[in-house]
């Protein structure tokens, strides 16, 4: 079968398209712009890849081998109305559909069981987690994640193996493509207004997909706001177990809870105790953007939900006590305006703030943009006395650099992809090593 993704150099149609070559799929695809991702495709063979987003490359491609799936990401029909590749394929009558659907068949196909993370955050480090505590033990298995891994490819296909690991987003209710053997929910708080008007409309679609899960583990504030009760198919955990805290020596209370309930939720399926898996997580290296390093005291982290950010400047607080400097990103527009209440007091607690442009992608053009200094007029007296505008250039470098030889810790909370904050933190700190 031949499959063209489109997008194909985003981090999950990336993943996608490298398990369907590793699965026997011919792989072929197409992105608006470079990226590091098609770089690693092409490191790994997949090099039938084109730049630009027209109708020239796929009809070449569809020309010379039939494509019979036709595979895209949410965000292709929402930055390109009139995608010229969606027109092409209906024209043509090649099979069309999101990402998600054609994993599931991937994955029903080959007789896989699915462990799916979902939440509305902390379920990239929780896949990983989950993928580690495989490759710890040597159980063979499939898996996409949403982050680059120091101990293995971002995603694998292996033949051998009986389970598919997944981090499965509900962004355009994507997560209900699928039926879960064992469904980990790493945390439930009302995110993507475009998608859910209410927060009534979100919990809606996690309870079918709990529904549509074999197994589901999840925390009794989660289940509350659900009005889930513990039953054959449901395991509750509670977030406030002193166990967490006493048997989980990992940086960080988020780290310790999808730790805690990554070991939960596989004990019985992998035939182990659940302090077994957690002395195994104790050993977790962590994944790029969710806290890394990027050089002394400097961190950069994909936080960009108030309950991201809350985790994020606890694990802060907890490596550096009070000595925390913050540079914010914030990821969409419509999001900024989605949480601004919550943000007005997200920072009380930080030293020096820096609020940089946020990182624009599928956007409500309706709605007012929200720059640096209209975010600084939003937060309270207490943080806007220590808050500034700011630019990705020479003179937040400096400021940045002032701060590090002060001994404080600078927690850059950013987007990822180009012109990101994070993209400009590496080139200018990882070249000056």
């Amino acid at each position: 079968m031949h499959v063209y993704f489109s997008g194909i150099g985003g981090t999950g149609i990336s993943s996608l398209a490298l398990i369907a070559q590793k699965a026997g799929y011919e792989v072929s695809g197409s992105d608006a712009r470079p990226s590091q991702y098609l770089k690693y495709l092409a490191d790994h063979g997949v090099t039938n890849t084109h730049i630009g987003v027209d109708r020239g490359f796929i009809a070449s491609v569809h020309a010379k081998h039939p494509i019979d799936w036709f595979v895209y990401g949410s965000a292709q029909p929402m930055d390109f109305p009139d995608h010229p590749e969606f027109a092409f394929c209906q024209e043509m009558g090649i099979k069309q559909s999101k990402r998600d659907e054609f994993l599931s068949q991937l994955i029903t196909k080959n007789g896989l069981k699915l462990v799916a993370i979902a939440g509305t955050h902390g379920k990239t480090t929780t896949t990983a987690m989950a993928v580690w505590v495989f490759k710890q033990l040597g159980i063979p298995l499939s898996y996409s994640g949403g982050a680059k891994l120091s101990f293995g490819d971002q995603a694998e296909f292996d033949r051998s193996s009986q389970y598919f690991i997944y981090e499965a987003d509900e962004y355009d209710r994507n997560f209900l493509s699928f039926h879960p053997e064992i469904t980990l929910i790493s945390g439930i708080d009302w995110d993507h207004p475009d998608i859910y008007p209410s927060r009534e409309a979100y919990y809606q679609a996690f309870n079918e997909f709990i529904s549509q899960s074999h197994q589901a583990v999840i925390w009794q504030n989660d289940a509350e706001r659900l009005g889930l009760s513990q039953r054959d198919k449901i395991l509750i955990l509670d977030p406030k177990n002193p166990e967490i805290d006493s048997r989980l020596k990992l940086a960080g209370q988020v780290n310790r809870l999808n730790g805690w309930l990554v070991a939960n939720g596989l004990a019985k399926s992998l035939n182990k105790q659940v302090h077994e898996l957690v002395e195994v997580l104790n050993k977790f290296p962590g994944i790029s953007r969710r806290f890394e390093k990027i050089a002394l005291n400097l961190y950069s982290d994909y936080a960009h939900t108030p309950e991201k950010i809350k985790g994020a400047l606890q694990m802060a607080h907890e490596v550096a006590s009070k000595n925390i400097v913050v540079v914010y990103e914030g990821l969409h527009n419509t999001r900024q305006h989605f949480i601004k209440d919550e943000l007005a007091t997200l920072f009380d607690g930080v030293n020096q703030l820096y609020i940089v442009p946020s990182y624009l992608a599928r956007e409500d053009k309706d709605l007012e943009l929200l720059t640096p200094k209209k975010i600084l007029d939003l937060l309270s007296i207490s943080t806007k006395s220590k808050a500034q505008a700011a630019e990705l250039d020479d003179s937040l470098k400096q400021a940045i650099s002032s701060h590090l030889g002060a001994g404080d810790l600078v927690l850059c909370l950013s987007a990822g992809g180009i012109g990101s904050l994070d993209e400009w933190l590496r080139k200018t700190y990882l070249r000056a090593e």
